[in-house]
Formats: structure tokens, sequence, C-alpha cells
């Protein structure tokens, strides 16, 4: 970007004294609020107040309510869309709307807010009546047909835009479907590190570039998990993990489950969740990740490549228990582990339960103290289900096998 583009951009921070004015017009809306909370009631009490007056009062509240709510939405949605991100991929409160919005669904929202608004002003008209002018009346409606009429019509152009941007995402997750290359970060694998000689590359600012940059060994989506064929756990479990909010708490994630169960699915998924609520990401199998320190501890760089992994704010580690440790991996294993603890996430899938994880490490001692770390901060979550694979078989013939009796 040149010098003149980027102090162009950089204007787009005369926007946000704006967003802090309408934080202290919301304020003023909570005082009117309160305000008219406490005139009610006092009427109330006071026996001065009839029905039509209790109700006029509540359009009153409600009317408030929904021009605070509009006045939130310009603010968080207008200033994460025109100024800068502010981070809340993740989060559990984060508002669902905000996950998805853009300029054109901001100006929907807003549309569909005011007429909302212009309604509750309309029905105040109509239920005082008799002491609201025709001429009001007339033109208050008027005003909201017209209110009416400009939502249609920019729910309805925004349909054509909203197709749009779908294929144009259709068209650039599917140049990604692809298996994706091997670890780009420059790691022990490549000779990298600083005393390696080697540069390391650090990954895009884009999500498609931080997941590239992965090492997934496929692209998986949360939306392609089959949750049906699964005993346990519940649904909202997967749900939950797929806030990610398990980073920003510096958690890990540990799947369990047998052969075909979606470990690895679902371990890339939550990967691919991270990358794109922010995170650097690095994917590897357990024995990948074993020769990767052995690399390092054998060139006396163990320490910074612990270090340098800082980094990623989330690493996967697959296939736990598939392959015995011997005494270094398990060893070098415990100490990434010990050094991620508390600092950085993990998400690790096995297929034996924690407490077997001694036949793994070929040391109880070391396994308890890797597990004690790994599970202390920790989301485990058992998979109990049929192997997908098998369950694919079922029902095929079996080639050379004639009759309907059981294939051996």
């Amino acid at each position: 970007m040149t010098t003149l583009g980027c102090a162009l951009f950089a204007t787009r921070w005369l926007q946000a004294p704006l967003y802090f004015g309408l934080v202290a017009a919301q304020g003023v809306y909570v005082y009117k609020f309160f305000n008219e909370l406490w005139h009610l009631i006092h009427h109330v009490i006071s026996g001065h107040a009839d029905e039509t007056h209790v109700m006029l009062a509540v359009l009153k509240l409600v009317d408030v309510v929904m021009i605070a709510n509009l006045l939130i939405m310009v603010i968080v949605g207008g200033y994460e869309t025109f100024v800068s991100r502010i981070g809340l991929q993740g989060h559990r409160d984060q508002p669902e709307w905000l996950s998805h919005v853009n300029s054109n669904v901001l100006k929907v929202k807003l549309a569909t807010a005011i007429v909302g608004i212009s309604s509750v002003h309309l029905l105040q008209m109509f239920v005082d009546v008799h002491h609201t002018p025709r001429h009001d009346l007339l033109w208050g409606t008027v005003i909201h047909m017209a209110f009416i009429a400009s939502a249609a019509i920019l729910a309805y152009m925004s349909g054509p835009m909203a197709a749009h941007e779908t294929r144009a995402r259709t068209v650039k997750e599917g140049a990604y479907a692809v298996v994706i290359p091997a670890q780009r970060d420059g790691g022990a694998a490549d000779g990298g590190g600083a005393e390696g000689g080697g540069a390391v590359t650090e990954p895009g600012s884009g999500a498609e570039e931080r997941i590239e940059a992965a090492g997934f060994p496929a692209r998986k989506v949360l939306e392609m998990f089959d949750e049906g064929h699964l005993r346990a756990p519940e649904p909202h479990v997967i749900t939950r993990l797929g806030k990610v909010d398990f980073v920003t708490r510096k958690a890990n994630v540990v799947l369990l489950g047998g052969p075909g169960t979606g470990k690895t699915h679902l371990a890339v998924a939550l990967g691919v969740r991270a990358c794109q609520a922010g995170h650097q990401v690095l994917f590897a199998t357990a024995a990948e990740w074993g020769t990767r320190l052995a690399e390092a501890k054998a060139a006396g760089r163990l320490r910074k490549e612990l270090t340098r992994l800082d980094a990623y704010a989330v690493l996967v580690v697959d296939e736990v228990g598939y392959v015995p440790f011997d005494s270094e991996v398990a060893h070098l294993l415990f100490q990434l582990v010990s050094h991620r603890y508390e600092r950085a996430s993990l998400i690790v899938t096995s297929n034996r339960p924690l407490s077997r994880w001694d036949e793994v490490f070929g040391d109880s001692a070391t396994a308890s103290a890797t597990v004690d770390r790994l599970a202390h901060h920790a989301e485990v979550v058992a998979l109990d289900a049929d192997s997908y694979r098998t369950r694919r078989l079922e029902g095929a013939p079996v080639a050379g096998w004639e009759g309907s009796g059981p294939a051996f």
C-alpha cells in the first residue's frame, strides 16, 4: 500500500469519536428510560394513571429501548465494519448478528429497526387517538408506510448482493478444499529457526492465509461434521467448542474416542474456526511433533523452538496413542505440554482414555505429569460412536460373496 493509501486508510479513525458520541447518547437514553419509568410508577401509586396512560407510558419505554438497540447496533456494527475489528470472535457474549455483519446487512437491520420504532410511534398515536389530530395520524401513517417500503426495497436489493458474496466465497473456499500443504512456518522440519539459518515465514493476516499456513491435512468444517452418529457427547458440547472461546482462556481441548469417531475432523474444524477468529494455528500428528522437537533438541535449540511456538495460539497434536513413544519423544511431548500450560492452547486427539496414557508414554510418571497439565484447564470430550468408515460398509455387498448370510 502506498503512503497516500495508508494515510487515506488511517482517516477511518476520524469516525471513532463519532461512535463514542453515540455511546454518550446511549447514556442519555438510559437516563430517559428510568425517568419515564419513575413517572409511571409515581402516577400508578398515586392513582392518577388510567389504562390508556399506562399503555402510552409503556410504549414510550419500549420506544426508548428500541432506539437504544438501534444505537448499539450502529455503535458496535458500524465500528466493526468501518473502523476496526473489535475482536469479539469466540467471546461468549458475542452478538449473534455481529458474526455475519457487513455494510449491506447493517443497512437492512437498521431499516427494520427504524420500521419497528416507527410502528411504536404510530401505535402511540392510535392509542391516544382522541387527543391526536387527524393531520398527525395521516402523516404518521404515510411516513410509516414510507419506512416499510424503504426497508422492503433494501431487503430486496440485499438478496442479489448476498448471493453474489456467497458465490464469491464458495469459489474462494473451493480453491482451498484440496489437501493443504505441509507446515509453512519455517520450523525445525525444514531447518528453519534462529540457529538453523532459515527465515520464519509469518502467516498472512487473512483467515485463509492462516488456514493454509496451519498445515491441516485437509479442509474440514464443523458444519460438515455428522453429529447424528454420536451417542456422546450432546450436540451442544460441539456447538460450544465451535465458539473457540477456549483459545482466549488459554485452555485445551482433548478429544478421545476410537478410530473413525471424528476426532481429527473436529480437531481440524476447531483449528479452522480459530484461524477464522484471528488466531494462528499449527497442526501435526504426535509423531511429527516428536520428530520436530527431537531435531530441535539435536540442534541445541529446543528452548528457542518451544518459545517460537508461542506465536501460535493453538497447536493441534493429532493421533496420540496410535504408536507408543520412545522415552525421548515422551519427554519432549511432556515439555511441549508443560511449556504451553496456562500460556496457550492445545487441541489433542487420542484413541485411548487419559488413564491409559502410561501405555503410550512408557512411563507412568511422565504420562501422569503430562495428563495433569494438559487436563487441568481443558475440555475433555469423549466421542462415543461407531466408526464412520465401518458404517459406510454396512449393507454393502462383499466381493465374491453370494447369499443372504453374514460375511466372515
